[in-house]
C-alpha cells in the first residue's frame, strides 16, 4: 500500500516537485491549494486535517514575498507562523508525523561561519521572524515534526533566480548581481526527493526520534549571489555568457534586511539520515536542462 502524504501547497517551487517524484517512491499525495486551504485562515486550514488518514503531513505552502512582508507583517506571520501552529496543534502528539520547511534567514548570517541547527537564530527582517515563530510552535506542539531549514531555493519552475537571470540575459540588459551575500543554493527537486526518500521512516518513527526536531538541507558550497548567476550562464550559454558585474547590498537597498552570510552546515543531516547533498553547480546543470527542453518544445 501507498504511503499517503497530506500536502499544503499546489503551486510552489517545492510543491510540485513533491507531485512530479511522489511516484518513484510509491508515495500518494493529496494536495491541498489555497482555495481548498488558505493559510491565512488557521482554524479553516486545522480543519481539514480533521479525520485525516495521512501518514505523514507536509507543509509546502508558504509566505514567501521577503520584500513585501516588511509591510504586510501580520500576513506574513500568519501564513508562516500561526497556520503551521495550528496544523501542528491539530496533529498533536498521536497524528501523522509532520514536515515543515523554514530558511537560513532565521539567522543574522554575522557568525562568520556556516549555522548548525542549535545556533541561536536572530532574523533580520519580518520573513525570517514570521518563519522562526512558525518553527518554534510546530516543534512546541508536534512532537514528531521535522523542520527542515533551507536556503536560496531554485527549479525550473515559478519565480525564482534561474529563471530570473535568464530572462534578464535574453532582454540583453547589463547584469549586476550582489556579491557580499553568501550561501548554499538549494534544488526544489533533491529537497522534495529527499522528504519523499524518508517519508516511510517519518512515518514510523516514535516521538523522539533523532528524525525528529531541525535540521538543514541545501546542496553543497558556498557561493555568491553574483557567483551563482555566473554559473547560470555558463551552464546555459557557455560562450555567449553575458559579463556579470559585481554589486553591494547596500547598493540595492532593499525593503528587508538579508544576512550577509546565511551558509546552513548539513553535518545532521548526514549523521542523522545518512544524506549528502550533491553540489550545488550539478544541481544547477539538471535545473538548466529542463528550462532548455522546455523552452525547445515551445519554439
Amino acid at each position: 500500500m501507498s504511503l499517503r502524504v497530506l500536502q499544503f501547497g499546489t503551486t510552489g517551487q517545492l510543491a510540485r516537485e513533491l507531485l512530479a517524484q511522489a511516484s518513484d517512491f510509491d508515495v500518494e499525495i493529496t494536495a491541498l491549494s489555497r482555495a481548498e486551504a488558505d493559510f491565512a485562515d488557521p482554524a479553516a486550514v486545522a480543519a481539514r486535517l480533521a479525520g485525516t488518514r495521512a501518514d505523514l503531513v507536509v507543509i509546502a505552502a508558504a509566505y514567501t514575498a521577503v520584500d513585501l512582508a516588511e509591510t504586510e507583517p501580520e500576513l506574513a506571520h500568519c501564513i508562516n507562523g500561526e497556520t503551521p501552529a495550528a496544523i501542528a496543534a491539530a496533529l498533536g502528539a498521536d497524528g501523522p508525523a509532520l514536515v515543515a520547511i523554514s530558511t537560513d534567514y532565521v539567522f543574522d548570517g554575522r557568525k562568520g561561519s556556516a549555522y548548525v541547527e542549535t545556533d541561536a537564530p536572530h532574523p533580520l527582517n519580518v520573513y525570517g521572524a514570521s518563519k522562526l515563530a512558525g518553527e518554534q510552535a510546530v516543534l512546541a506542539a508536534c512532537p514528531r515534526a521535522l523542520v527542515l531549514r533551507t536556503s536560496w531555493v531554485v527549479s525550473s519552475h515559478g519565480r525564482n533566480f534561474v529563471k530570473t537571470m535568464l530572462r534578464l540575459a535574453g532582454d540583453g540588459r547589463a547584469i549586476k548581481v550582489v556579491d557580499d551575500q553568501l550561501g548554499r543554493p538549494t534544488s526544489a527537486h533533491d529537497l522534495a526527493r529527499f522528504i519523499l526518500s524518508q517519508a516511510g521512516r517519518l512515518a514510523a518513527a516514535p516521538a523522539g526520534d533523532p528524525v525528529f526536531g531541525v535540521c538543514h538541507f541545501a546542496n553543497s558550497g558556498e557561493v555568491s549571489w553574483k557567483g551563482l548567476a555566473e554559473g547560470v550562464f555558463d551552464l546555459a550559454l557557455g560562450a555567449e555568457a553575458p559579463k556579470v558585474a559585481a554589486s553591494t547590498t547596500a547598493e540595492f537597498a532593499a525593503p528587508a534586511a538579508r544576512p550577509a552570510r546565511g551558509t546552513l552546515d548539513t553535518g545532521r543531516l548526514q549523521r542523522v539520515f545518512g544524506v549528502t547533498p550533491r553540489p550545488w553547480r550539478e544541481a544547477l546543470a539538471d535545473i538548466v536542462v529542463e528550462l532548455q527542453a522546455v523552452e525547445r518544445s515551445a519554439a
